[in-house]
């Protein structure tokens, strides 16, 4: 294999750039040339190229975002769409693909793979939620964002004596609400894996004031609904003013945490190995602190699972 292209798709998240440097420098100490594709899928199927030596990424490493570009594609769904692109990278001799994204720009590598080019996927998500892998690029930066938000509405909160609803993103998983609630002690915290119960909210409330607590933290993952709706429902229950803070797309922004560059590190140049080695249609992730690699379909056949333990974890500990 003499050139590989790369791409990253769907929302950004920190590290991405991590990962891109990665499969550029692994692919230079390997005499491979690297194409980066701009603007995702949309840019495959337009042909906006740029090539990628060692000095295009260099100083990326710790930029969030992505030096590359991210745009939706809905039209990469159609056959003919896809061939497009296959014709693109064929066209600019380009022999093996690696994509940096979530659920839906997998979805688009196998469609790839089925028309017979080699793509391998590597996890680039905030939401944590792509089965297969434990840990996906830029979970662990947002989440650290988020706790550092939540402990400042704290300092709020306790010197105003009010209870705060901050909501967080996550329409399909919660992760990022289960996990910053756990961090951040956070007294409810709703996810959309897990049933809720508004009474059994109110009476964490009670619990609270009865021993004299005159503050709380309730985090609400947007699948389950917002964080407005929420106010109003617990206002009609107890007739008692919530504030809201919705953190938006904050949470998807800033230097990667040390954790993501070094599994964007890790998962970009292991995406190189699989290509040199012939494997398509593979993903990259990570189980017990090992780097692997699995079919692509997993990804997207399998739905995500919140880690029960520590949601019932976080009941015990914000009694």
């Amino acid at each position: 294999m003499k050139k590989i292209a790369v791409l990253t798709s769907g929302g950004d998240a920190p590290g991405m750039n991590a990962a891109i440097r990665a499969v550029v420098r692994k692919a230079a100490f390997h005499g491979i040339d690297v194409v980066g594709i701009k603007h995702g899928y949309e840019g495959l199927i337009k042909g906006y190229m740029e090539e990628l030596d060692l000095g295009a990424v260099g100083g990326i490493i710790q930029r969030g975002g992505t030096h590359l570009n991210s745009a939706r594609c809905p039209e990469f769904k159609e056959d003919a769409i896809q061939q497009q692109g296959i014709d693109n990278l064929r066209a600019a001799g380009i022999e093996g693909l690696v994509v940096i994204g979530g659920d839906g720009s997998y979805r688009g590598a196998m469609d790839l793979v089925k028309k017979g080019f080699p793509v391998v996927g590597v996890p680039g998500t905030i939401d944590n939620d792509i089965p297969g892998t434990e840990y996906t690029i830029g979970f662990d930066t947002a989440l650290n964002t988020v706790v550092e938000s939540i402990d400042k509405i704290r300092d709020t909160a306790t010197s105003h004596e009010n209870s705060f609803i901050v909501e967080v993103m996550g329409r399909d998983a919660g992760d990022i609400a289960l996990w910053a609630g756990l961090a951040a002690g956070a007294e409810t915290v709703l996810i959309p894996e897990e049933d809720y119960n508004l009474d059994d909210i109110v009476a964490r409330l009670d619990r609270g004031a009865a021993r004299g607590k005159k503050h709380s933290i309730i985090i609400v993952a947007e699948g389950v609904m917002s964080g407005s709706e929420l106010a109003k429902l617990l206002n009609e229950k107890t007739g008692k003013e919530t504030r809201v803070s919705v953190l938006g797309h904050i949470q998807r922004g800033g230097s990667p945490t040390a954790r993501d560059r070094v599994l964007a590190s890790q998962f970009g140049a292991h995406a190189v190995e699989l290509l040199m080695e012939g494997k398509a249609g593979r993903a990259v992730g990570i189980r017990n602190h090992q780097v692997i690699d699995y079919d692509m379909p997993e990804a997207f056949e399998k739905n995500h699972e919140a880690d029960v333990s520590l949601y019932t974890l976080m009941k015990e500990l914000s009694i």
